[in-house]
């Protein structure tokens, strides 16, 4: 939740309250949420095509947190034209070999 000013957080407070309420009793009950692991995202042929000749990509690319791949991934493959993928692929190469994420 944002909030811009006090009057919306004085307006959500039994909202708010609630959710709190609602966390607590989901950390004490010890649920998790099971992400699926980076190695089950597809990699598009145009990045998989980059991390094979470029070998400084590929270890920038396995050296970022497991967040930060996944999003590189779905951004990737969400274009269904292979020319897209590549201009995003090339795009995002210098964040990449920098240990930048995608939205950092």
């Amino acid at each position: 939740m944002r909030f811009t000013n006090l009057h919306e957080i004085i307006k959500l407070e039994k909202t708010i309250k609630a959710y709190i309420h609602e966390a607590i009793e989901v950390e004490k009950a010890g649920l998790t949420v099971k992400l699926k692991k980076v190695a089950e995202y597809a990699i598009s042929e145009a990045f998989q095509k980059q991390l094979v000749k470029n070998k400084a990509l590929n270890n920038a690319f396995y050296t970022l947190t497991p967040g930060r791949q996944r999003a590189y991934l779905l951004f990737f493959s969400a274009s269904k034209q292979t020319k897209t993928q590549e201009a995003r692929v090339k795009k995002c190469m210098p964040q990449i070999l920098n240990g930048i994420g995608l939205n950092d």
